[in-house]
């Protein structure tokens, strides 16, 4: 069964917005839409947006032009894939396995298993039936390929069904053959041939010297440029591989507790309790949790959540206790806690080790990572940061923050520069400067309200703006190490040259402090 979500992005955006079609936010013309370089694209829109005129692939200056009340929202393809795989987990519901057919698609197994729902026309109505439910649009097709579902999924009569492979040829023979799954040049070289329906491929390299022409034609290319392995997938003459999606269950324990909870030290005791089976499952999968979620129901209904992001992969069930410990004191048990869950939602692979033998004697662990997720917890997760080096000739942009213990980046270009001033201000900062002519070095400069007389002078290190990066009224920056009568020394920079028309006078500005 081949399932067509033929508005999946506008779908998933109108569920975000919590809104059922024409109603609330979708009421409105919308687009989404995606930045490309020559400005904001229109990747798809609602109704209301294609009512006053806006289309795919039209730019959002041209629909504005047409309707300016036009609203915007961004186009998310990562997000429609992650929700595509989502939703063929769900639609396993009609089949033993199911795959994802990128972009908007799915392929679902349903072979013998048309009897459990009544009828294979029954098993269509049911799937469109759930998918309206989740304000999904769609169009379906049962056939013997996957290839002839698609076909008559995306070109064929709403909810079509194909009894036998024998059908194939015959029923499918008026669909064009964009029906192939084709990328547009091999569409286009057909189109030139006078190939416009599938029968006319089908007819006309029928024998086996009109394939070997036309396999000449398209030698070297991707399948998806190959009209007759398309055509031979679609008539089930050759096999097409399909990769399912396998559910992927995170691990999660749980306590049902006989008497609700009420007090902090019996709350401790359950969660180390859980921790400890946490841990259990994890080494049995060969893995360790990143990210911990953990659920506490009171009786009245009401729910509590707490997480916590670890810094490495890990299954230590004493620092996962320890670490949670220190979340849960605010926590309101009301008139008790009847059920505890803790589920890791971000696992990575960790292999098993050889624990030492005097390790009971060192007491709790010190490692790295433990005192990074001590400092995460008590100082909250965006405080514990590390610099690391960023390919950039701009002095403030050469590093980036990043997790402690995340992977450094891919390894970038080797920069050469000068000696760097041990601390950089956050932004630089604007100094009025004195010099005799307008390249020369400074002689004078007032910062923060005082004023500096310069004895010494270093420079100047040119460094040219980042025109991949920057507009192109960026000025270059050339770079002085001065030091004051006071014998204080500071990183300089001038922005820009007299006369190079981009602007007025260079202005001066102090960005650190050196050594």
């Amino acid at each position: 069964m081949a399932v067509w979500l033929t508005r999946l992005a506008v779908d998933r955006w109108r569920h975000a917005e919590g809104c059922r079609h024409g109603e609330g936010a979708d009421a409105a013309p919308v687009a989404l839409i995606a930045e490309t370089a020559h400005g904001p694209r229109i990747e798809t829109a609602n109704d209301a947006g294609l009512a006053v005129g806006a289309r795919p692939g039209m730019r959002l200056a041209d629909a504005r032009t047409l309707y300016p009340r036009l609203g915007v929202a961004p186009a998310d393809p990562g997000g429609d894939r992650a929700f595509l795989e989502r939703l063929a987990v769900w639609a396993q519901r009609w089949g033993p396995w199911t795959a994802v057919d990128p972009p908007d698609g799915l392929l679902v197994d349903v072979s013998a298993v048309a009897h459990l729902f009544g009828s294979e026309q029954r098993l269509l109505a049911d799937a469109q039936a759930c998918l309206a439910v989740r304000g999904l649009a769609a169009r379906l097709a049962i056939a013997p390929t996957a290839g002839a579902a698609w076909a008559l999924a995306h070109h064929g009569p709403q909810r079509a069904i194909l009894g036998t492979a024998e059908d194939i040829a015959a029923r499918l023979a008026g669909l064009p053959v964009a029906a192939l799954r084709l990328e547009p040049a091999a569409r286009l070289v057909l189109r030139r041939l006078g190939l416009e329906r599938i029968g006319d491929l089908a007819g006309r390299f029928a024998d086996q010297a009109g394939r070997d022409a036309l396999k000449r034609r398209f030698r070297g290319r991707a399948p998806e440029a190959s009209p007759l392995l398309r055509l031979d997938q679609l008539l089930g003459r050759a096999a097409e591989p399909l990769l399912p999606v396998v559910a992927v269950h995170p691990a999660l324990v749980q306590r049902r507790l006989l008497e609700p909870l009420r007090h902090r030290e019996l709350l401790d005791q359950v969660v180390a309790d859980l921790a400890a089976d946490l841990a259990d499952v994890l080494e049995t999968r060969g893995e360790g949790a990143r990210r911990l979620e953990l659920a506490l129901w009171r009786v009245d209904g009401d729910a509590t959540l707490r997480q916590l992001e670890l810094a490495a992969a890990t299954r230590d069930a004493a620092h996962i206790a320890r670490l949670f410990a220190a979340r849960l004191d605010d926590v309101d048990a009301g008139f008790g806690i009847e059920l505890v869950r803790l589920r890791a939602a971000w696992v990575e692979p960790l292999a098993a080790g050889q624990a030492r033998l005097d390790t009971a004697a060192e007491g709790p662990g010190t490692s790295l990572a433990t005192c990074i997720d001590r400092l995460a917890v008590r100082l909250g997760p965006d405080a514990v940061r590390r610099p690391v080096p960023y390919a950039s000739h701009i002095p403030e942009r050469a590093q980036r923050w990043q997790a402690p213990l995340a992977p450094e980046p891919a390894a970038q270009e080797e920069l050469a520069f000068h000696a760097r001033p041990l601390k950089l201000l956050d932004r630089p900062e604007p100094i009025a400067v004195l010099y005799a002519t307008p390249d020369g070095t400074p002689r004078r400069f007032r910062w923060r309200g005082a004023v500096h007389e310069i004895a010494r002078v270093e420079g100047p290190e040119r460094i040219a703006p980042e025109w991949w990066r920057e507009k192109g009224s960026a000025r270059l920056r050339d770079y002085y190490r001065i030091e004051d009568q006071q014998g204080r020394r500071y990183w300089i920079y001038r922005a820009g040259l007299a006369g190079d028309g981009r602007g007025g006078a260079p202005d001066w500005f102090l960005q650190g402090l050196c050594a």
